[in-house]
Formats: structure tokens, sequence, C-alpha cells
């Protein structure tokens, strides 16, 4: 009989190292979560999972990401939640390719019933910040240009540790053509 153990999992795309590395010059300062998980785009909310469910989940990540081709994306704002959440992120001038791979990620055994947001692709560069923080910080950068280009060929199925850190448990890489968008 297998044991019924649950642990917090969820799915994104890492960005390329260099909007990575730009992602992460205001994280350190703005985002608390910087030490846990790299600079990331969420695909999928983390969630509880049984070893059950986790078997299924990677099983389909496989047949899934079989068909999928390798995008790229344009970071060129930045942009906020705020009032209903107290987030600044780096914004994408096009979020085809990824509501795209949300669609295709998140049916079958990953649908989501009753999502808590729109699904809307964002690189967090800032959270958890007072009212003031958060309108200073987006006052200077929204005036900035941002030119970030970054080749999505991957997602990670990621699982959070004892320690509040997430992981890597496998990636997934797109074996579909590989015509970018």
């Amino acid at each position: 009989m297998k044991e019924l153990i649950t642990m917090l999992f969820g799915i994104a795309v890492f960005p390329e190292k260099h909007a990575q590395d730009l992602a992460n010059s205001w994280r350190r300062r703005y985002d608390p979560h910087y030490t846990t998980i790299p600079a990331h785009m969420t695909v999928r909310e983390k969630e509880d999972w049984t070893e059950e469910q986790l078997e299924e989940t990677v099983a389909y990540l496989e047949q899934a990401t079989a068909s999928l081709s390798p995008f790229t994306v344009h970071f060129n704002r930045v942009s906020s939640f705020y009032p209903s959440n107290h987030v600044l992120y780096l914004a994408l001038e096009d979020t085809t390719g990824m509501q795209e791979l949300h669609k295709h990620i998140c049916s079958g055994p990953l649908t989501v019933e009753a999502p808590k947001h729109v699904y809307t692709p964002h690189l967090t560069i800032g959270r958890d910040m007072s009212a003031d923080e958060l309108h200073d910080l987006y006052g200077n950068l929204r005036m900035q240009a941002f030119d970030i280009t970054s080749k999505i060929d991957r997602i990670h199925l990621l699982y959070q540790t004892d320690n509040g850190s997430w992981t890597a448990y496998q990636s997934f890489l797109f074996k579909g053509s590989s015509a970018t968008q």
C-alpha cells in the first residue's frame, strides 16, 4: 500500500540568465522570496499533491510537453497588481505564448476548477511592500525602457522543501518543432 505523503508542488518557467539577473537586481531588496526561489514565471500555482497525484502529473507533463515548441517572450515594462496585491513585476509585451502554455499545461489532470486569479504571466521583482514603497519604486521604474527577450523551451515541476525553499523535481523540455513565436 502506498504511503499518502502530501507536498507542495508548482509548475514554472525560468527565463534565461540575463532576464533573471535583471529581476534579481530588484528582488534582492524588494522580494522576501528572493532566497527561496529563483526569478520565474508561474505556470500553475502551488498545491498539495499526494504521491499518486505526483506520478500522474509527471506522466501528463511528459506527454503535454512532447508537442510544445520553444517560444520567445519579451519583457518591455514594469507593472503592478496594486491595489489587490502589493506586487511589482516585469510585464510581457505579448502574453500569447505564456497564455497558451498555461492553457495547455493546466488541462487534463492539472485543470484548476476555480482559479483564485486571472492568469497574468509576469516576472515578479517586488512583493509585500508598503503602498508608499511600491508607488515610489513603480514611479521610478515605469519611466525606464525595458527590452529583455528570453527563450522559453522547458517547464519545471518544483516542490517546496522543509525549509521553505523551492527546488526542481523534474524539468520537461519542449519537444515540438523549434519554430519561435
